[in-house]
């Protein structure tokens, strides 16, 4: 894995990559080079093997050594478009990584964490059926209630809620989102926005780890992307 940890630094992700596909390309060469081995190997006891009466045929050997030539120039032609495919998608994703750090992404937490001055708590919601009152409470470390926003009535779907944060300590708060659903109190799925500190990379660049203060998300667990 290559770990961009507080990465401004975008030409250390592409040395990283590069690395590997280096490494890559190495162990191609070397398969390559020992196919043609085995084939050198073949040809010469064939040579050595041929009966004195009747030798082998001179276009049959030139045959021959024309296949091998073609083989390996395919070989070395498939080795080529596979690295340059693999450091294209490599690029990509280290180009997608860098500009992620530093954005806020919504992943599902009950958690939220405070800076000093920070403006507000932005989260989404996901209501899974009609509700007749929606609210979210802002509690501190010691579980004291700070905080409630309250979104009335809503409808089935996604709904985003901000609150006013910038009067409270800095340090980490946790969230209750509830609803009132055919006359029962119902616990919310909670998306939490929190800026991106690094991200983590896949093998060859496949694969993406998000990481804020809460720990690693992968990608397809981000609910939305804001700036």
């Amino acid at each position: 894995m290559s770990d961009l940890s507080g990465v401004n630094n975008a030409s250390s992700v592409f040395d990283q990559i590069n690395q590997a596909n280096k490494a890559n390309s190495t162990a191609s060469a070397s398969s390559t080079e020992t196919q043609n081995d085995m084939f050198m190997e073949l040809l010469i006891a064939q040579l050595k093997n041929q009966s004195p009466t009747s030798p082998t045929d001179t276009n049959q050997f030139m045959s021959q050594v024309t296949e091998m030539s073609m083989v390996e120039s395919m070989t070395n032609m498939e080795a080529a478009i596979g690295d340059m495919s693999s450091s294209l998608l490599s690029s990509q994703s280290a180009l997608q990584a860098s500009s992620m750090v530093g954005q806020n992404v919504f992943v599902e937490s009950d958690k939220a964490m405070v800076g000093s001055g920070q403006g507000s708590i932005d989260g989404v919601l996901e209501l899974p059926a009609s509700a007749s009152d929606v609210r979210v409470q802002i509690f501190d470390q010691n579980d004291t209630l700070v905080g409630t926003v309250e979104l009335g009535q809503q409808a089935a779907g996604d709904h985003e809620y901000s609150f006013d944060s910038s009067e409270l300590p800095a340090g980490e708060y946790r969230l209750l989102a509830q609803a009132q659903v055919d006359g029962k109190t119902q616990t919310l799925d909670n998306f939490v926005s929190h800026p991106v500190e690094s991200v983590t990379l896949g093998q060859n660049g496949v694969g993406m780890t998000v990481n804020t203060a809460l720990g690693g998300t992968s990608m397809g667990d981000i609910k939305q992307i804001a700036a």
